[in-house]
């Protein structure tokens, strides 16, 4: 991990990858992946597509078991037995470019839902904070409304708020603007933001170079299956060191 920026001064690892690796039959999608990240740190995670970013993020919370290595969670393995791999899934918010919001359900009804079933908090207590997570998010008001009435930028903002509900220690965002219109990227971005400057710690998966130089503390490039390249996003995004990396930024930023 490099020694620059605002990560290098702060606290324990909240994920560690050691040697990770997934396979999907005979193709090898991850290829030895070794990450650390820390407390409060926000890693911006950029590449092609097919590369293998999505599945890292996926065996962070062993939404894909890893074929070889080890993730842990502020150091601890992550559990092989399913019920412990839930309430470990529970202080780790994923936010996938889908919305993946009960269409039925109210936007208030779609972020207590969670917290009253799985964490047997009180109704009122779960609305209370429901209201004050959707102010964050810029969504008050709107606790009434279902999601067709709702812009996709306004859905991934409720979707961020739903994955805040239950007060995990990292987010995991995948390409969550990649779906919504240009104009309504910024108001995704703005939130995303906030979380960082609230001290989340966030692991983001992101096509957003602009993003990625303003509020990343450690930029990681990953193709074929590997970190090609990371460090300060401001160097590795304007001095890249690996000819691949600097041939998919070509690309990119033209």
């Amino acid at each position: 991990m490099d020694g620059e920026g605002p990560s290098a001064s702060r606290g324990r690892a909240i994920v560690e990858l050691c040697g990770v690796r997934k396979r999907f039959g005979a193709r090898e999608i991850l290829r030895g992946i070794d990450l650390s990240v820390t407390e409060g740190e926000v890693l911006v995670i950029i590449g092609p597509s097919g590369g293998g970013k999505s599945t890292l993020l996926r065996c962070v919370n062993a939404l894909e078991p890893v074929t070889e290595g080890e993730v842990r969670l502020e150091g601890r393995p992550l559990p092989s037995s399913a019920a412990a791999l839930n309430r470990v899934r529970r202080r780790v918010g994923m936010v996938f470019q889908q919305f993946n919001l009960f269409p039925h359900l109210t936007v208030l009804d779609n972020l207590t839902m969670a917290p009253r079933r799985v964490l047997h908090v009180d109704r009122s207590d779960a609305e209370a904070r429901g209201r004050q997570l959707l102010r964050r998010v810029g969504l008050a008001g709107r606790e009434k409304s279902h999601p067709h009435q709702l812009s996709g930028g306004q859905q991934q903002r409720v979707a961020i708020a739903r994955a805040l509900m239950m007060e995990p220690r990292v987010m995991l965002l995948d390409e969550i603007t990649s779906a919504l219109d240009p104009e309504l990227v910024c108001e995704v971005l703005d939130v995303m933001r906030d979380l960082a400057q609230g001290g989340m710690t966030m692991l983001v998966v992101s096509h957003e170079m602009g993003f990625a130089r303003e509020v990343g503390d450690r930029l990681a490039f990953v193709a074929d299956g590997a970190i090609v390249e990371e460090g300060p996003p401001s160097r590795v995004l304007s001095e890249p060191e690996q000819e691949r990396t600097r041939q998919f930024l070509q690309r990119v930023l033209g």
